[in-house]
């Protein structure tokens, strides 16, 4: 899979798209209408139309097996995530986390379990920094 540095922008239904991907690929045009209508009730020309950018932005494969073409991600899902979560930290909070998550403390917004999660993550991080 492909680094997403040069990736460019996915919208918010296509991101939908790639996420059904990247639960289980390859996958027919048909298969993927299949699993997104158990959330949404898309058209099968909307999501071939949501293949096809996606293909040419780079972001999806295709092989064509018979009849079919079976499509497949070509970026990781980590890969997309890192990027997604730099820009947003990036353009939101000017590149600071503490603030970000200050936000989320102040509205009550974090479990006990992301708290857990903050302070192992906290740790880990310290014992490969110091």
């Amino acid at each position: 899979m492909s680094n997403m540095q040069e990736k460019p922008e996915i919208s918010n239904a296509e991101f939908e798209v790639l996420d059904v991907l990247w639960d289980d690929h390859p996958a027919t045009s048909n298969d993927v209408v299949v699993r997104l209508n158990d959330k949404k009730d898309w058209h099968e020309k909307t999501v071939k139309t949501l293949l096809g950018r996606l293909v040419k932005k780079g972001v999806l494969g295709f092989e064509k097996q018979q009849r079919q073409y079976l499509y497949y991600p070509l970026i990781a899902r980590e890969d997309y995530t890192k990027k997604e979560t730099t820009n947003f930290v990036s353009r939101l909070f000017k590149g600071k986390i503490a603030p970000m998550v200050a936000g989320f403390a102040n509205q009550n917004s974090l479990s006990k379990q992301d708290v857990s999660e903050l302070k192992a993550l906290i740790k880990e991080w310290e014992q490969k920094n110091d």
